[in-house]
Order: structure tokens, then C-alpha cells, then sequence
């Protein structure tokens, strides 16, 4: 009967532990960075818009990507004065359900949206610099326009499935507009936003990035425009992907009970530790609880 009672204590006391994931930094970070992207891109793209519409006599087929670069900025800056207030306001949603998911929607479907356009561009001064002479025939301002409209189409069929998961729900005297999906369609969302991230990131990264220095010193505005281009995947897009990654996984851990997490672990130890001549401290491995220095720092725990 003890060896019964010690038992259902440490089960107890073992499922009584919960990761607790800490999201108050949000209210702050993402208000005054969305601030400054809105203000700032706003002006830059109807300055944009204005040059493309009323001072291009005629469209080459990098003014017809542009103009659906712009188009995606712009419709993706006027989401944010929606989560700027959502946010500062600390997660209570003002709006109806549906209007939450189309916010959700054009964020996401217009942010791939302005990478597939960007990664266009990029094989279109690359076409220019390394092939000129057979590019005159490969590229036109009308093969351009049906590009941008397989682009729009693959963003859109892509993209639908967050109309779906983005959704409301009232806690307390607030309502939650999820900015990934409701708790349990997580582990499903979690399918889905790696499945996109690949198509519609790491592949026109991969792309792209053989671009970089094509032609030497031919076409120098060409070759700047590639340059720039790899740049903004690098300075904008990657750090964006790689912090929604670990988001993600920080958000998924903390749904899974800890003995979970522990048993996991356990075997990628077991893993590492028969791999001939590789070195490691098993407790970078570990998330059971007060384990490790990183788990302290990243993760609190709280009973109940």
C-alpha cells in the first residue's frame, strides 16, 4: 500500500509540472516594430506605386514584378495598424472572427507573397546577366504577367489553410485573435507551417542564392540588383523564419507533458552517445526539469 501511495505521489507530482511559456515580451516588441515597419514602408511603397504607375512609360518585365512586390507590401503594411492595436492592447481583439482571419491571411499570404516576387527578380537579372542574348526571347513583360499570376495563384492555394486555422476565442473579458491556430490544432499547424516555410522560403532562398556574383562585372545594375535582393533574404527573411522555428518548437514543448520531453531526450542521448568521435555534454540535450543552465534561463516552471 505504500509502494502503491510513493507511486501515485511521484505520478502525481510528476504530471503536476507544466511548462510555463512566457509571451509578454510581444506586447511591447511587436507594437513599436510594427509601428516603425508601417510607418516607414507605407511611404516607400506608395512613393513606389506613384513612380511605377505614373512616371513608367513602359513595362519591361522587372517593372511587372515590382509592381506585385509593391502591391504585396502594401497590402501586407495595412494589416499592421490591426495587430498594433491588438497587441499594445495585450491579446484582446476588438473585432469579429472572420476579420481576424483575414487579417491573419493577407499577413501571411502577402509576406510569401513579396518572397516569390523577390526571388523573380532575382532570376530575371540573373537570365539578363548570364544569358543575354537567349533571355530576349526566354523573358517578356507578357511572360512576366503570367508568372505573377502563377505566383498570386501558388500564394493563394498555399495561404488558404490559415483561413482555417486563425480563429477567436473569448477568454475571460478578452478575445484571443490566434496568431498560429487554436491550441489543439497546433501540432497539425505546426505540419502545415513547416510544410509552406520550405516551398515558399527555403526553396527561392536555395534558388537564389546561386545568383549571387553571376556575371562578374557585366550588367553592374544587375548584378547590384541580385546583391540587394540576397540581402533582404538575408537581413529580413531568414532571422524571421528562424525565430518563428524556435517559437514554434518552444510553443510545441510546452503542450508535451515533461516526461515526454525527458523520454525524447533520453534516446537522442543514447543516439548521440554511440556516434563514434562525437563530443557533447548530454545536458544541452536535456528539458526535464532544473536540469540545465539553458532550460533555467529559457523555460519556468510552475506547478499546476
Amino acid at each position: 500500500m505504500a509502494t502503491f501511495a510513493n507511486h501515485s505521489t511521484n505520478e502525481s507530482s510528476r504530471h503536476s509540472w507544466r511548462c510555463q511559456f512566457k509571451e509578454d515580451f510581444k506586447y511591447i516588441l511587436l507594437p513599436v516594430s510594427y509601428t516603425l515597419v508601417f510607418v516607414i514602408g507605407l511611404a516607400l511603397n506608395v512613393t513606389a506605386m506613384y513612380v511605377i504607375l505614373f512616371r513608367t512609360k513602359r513595362w519591361k518585365p522587372s517593372t511587372v514584378y515590382m509592381f506585385n512586390l509593391t502591391v504585396c507590401d502594401t497590402l501586407y503594411i495595412l494589416t499592421l495598424p490591426f495587430l498594433i492595436y491588438y497587441y499594445a492592447d495585450e491579446n484582446d481583439w476588438p473585432f469579429s472572427e472572420p476579420f481576424c482571419k483575414l487579417i491573419r491571411f493577407l499577413f501571411y499570404a502577402n509576406l510569401y507573397g513579396s518572397i516569390l516576387f523577390l526571388c523573380c527578380i532575382s532570376l530575371h537579372r540573373f537570365l539578363g546577366v548570364c544569358y543575354p542574348m537567349r533571355s530576349l526571347s526566354w523573358v517578356s513583360s507578357r511572360r512576366a504577367r503570367l508568372v505573377s499570376v502563377a505566383v498570386w495563384a501558388c500564394v493563394l492555394m498555399c495561404q488558404a489553410p490559415v483561413l482555417y486555422f486563425s480563429r477567436t476565442r473569448d477568454e475571460g473579458t478578452e478575445r484571443v485573435c490566434f496568431d498560429t491556430s487554436s491550441p489543439e490544432l497546433f501540432h497539425h499547424f505546426l505540419v502545415y507551417s513547416s510544410v509552406v516555410s520550405v516551398l515558399m522560403f527555403a526553396f527561392p532562398f536555395m534558388v537564389v542564392m546561386p545568383t549571387w556574383g553571376a556575371g562578374g562585372s557585366q550588367s553592374r545594375g544587375s548584378v547590384k540588383m541580385i546583391i540587394i535582393v540576397l540581402a533582404v533574404f538575408m537581413l529580413c527573411f531568414l532571422p524571421f523564419h528562424l525565430t518563428r522555428s524556435l517559437y514554434y518548437s518552444l510553443r510545441y514543448l510546452e503542450q508535451m507533458d515533461p516526461s515526454q520531453v525527458q523520454y525524447h531526450n533520453h534516446w537522442k542521448t543514447m543516439l548521440l552517445k554511440a556516434l563514434p568521435g562525437f563530443t557533447f555534454h548530454p545536458g544541452c540535450w536535456t528539458l526535464a526539469p532544473g536540469s540545465s543552465p539553458f532550460h533555467r534561463g529559457c523555460w519556468t516552471l510552475a506547478p499546476g
